[in-house]
């Protein structure tokens, strides 16, 4: 494996392959990671786009990608980038396209699909070994439709589907845990919050052939309650306090790339929930220590059972 050249943020790519003018909402978090993938995997791209937040960067018949862009419905992202990738493959069997011309099919999803009505036939390209690239922009919620909850909401957060008094009563799926199962060729969590770890993790899995795939932390001021200039600050506690785990499979094994302070001397998981408004139930009228408990005991025994 190439050992990364990137040392410091300062030697990040500077192609600007995500153009100017992108209609997503203030403070997006899944368009500053976005940009940090179309810069270092260039122009060579075709980027299956799945209904969703990011569809919002187009407007017929202009998009915001310097390579090429298809649209489609969200559960059948995996099967447009199979078609995709056969059709380049032929075209370069049959000397139609020269290799040095073949395109890296990137797939983009939201967690509504990538965790929900997309999982299956994601799970079906990573069995077949599809050469893909799958991004999911990860939001906790159904964004692109008033912020729903979706199976990648964590417990006790508030959305427009859970609006009780204790918030969202399920858990967050593992969806890391899922794809590693099907041993792809690679697969990660990332943060825009934290870019430098980001475009190492790419810039590492982009040449490998086989499924990659990554899961990106993507705060959404609009469904989760702050003001849009502190989606950095929301973006970089998640990691701090261990609610993100920074980690990699590949060659059949996990690495965590980024290992919090241990317990007691990291900041607690509040400091993170209580900058939102989605989890702020949780502390007005009253401060509800059980749920409070549940969830710092949670983050607190994955780190235990990893380190």
């Amino acid at each position: 494996m190439k050992e990364s050249s990137l040392k410091s943020i300062k030697d990040l790519p500077s192609t600007h392959v995500l153009g100017p003018g992108t209609p997503t909402c203030a403070g997006c978090g899944a368009l500053g990671a976005i940009k940090i993938f179309c810069d270092i995997l260039g122009e060579k791209t075709v980027f299956v786009n799945a209904a969703g937040c990011m569809t919002l960067l187009t407007v017929y018949p202009f998009t915001p990608f310097k390579g090429s862009w298809i649209y489609t419905a969200m559960a059948s992202a995996p099967a447009g980038a199979q078609g995709i990738r056969d059709a380049l493959d032929l075209l370069i069997r049959k000397g139609r396209l020269k290799p040095e011309e073949d395109l890296k099919v990137v797939v983009l999803t939201g967690d509504g699909t990538a965790y929900g009505m997309g999982l299956s036939s994601t799970s079906s390209a990573i069995y077949r070994g599809l050469d893909f690239i799958y991004i999911c922009y990860d939001n906790e919620g159904y964004g692109n439709t008033g912020y729903q909850f979706s199976a990648a909401t964590p417990h006790a957060a508030r959305t427009a589907t859970s609006k009780g008094p204790g918030g969202y009563q399920r858990y967050k799926k593992d969806l890391f845990a899922i794809w590693a199962a099907h041993r792809p060729a690679y697969v990660a969590t990332v943060a825009g919050a934290e870019p430098l770890d980001m475009a190492r993790k790419i810039e590492k899995a982009k040449d490998l052939k086989g499924s990659k795939l990554f899961i990106a932390f993507t705060p959404c001021p609009t469904g989760w309650h702050f003001e849009p200039a502190k989606t950095i600050e929301v973006g970089k506690l998640a990691v701090k306090t261990g609610v993100w785990p920074l980690k990699e499979y590949i060659d059949g094994k996990v690495a965590h790339t980024r290992v919090p302070l241990p317990k007691g001397k990291r900041p607690l998981v509040e400091e993170y929930l209580k900058i939102q408004g989605r989890f702020a139930h949780l502390f007005s009228p009253t401060r509800n220590e059980k749920v409070l408990e549940k969830i710092q005991s949670g983050v607190d025994a994955y780190w235990e059972s990893i380190v």
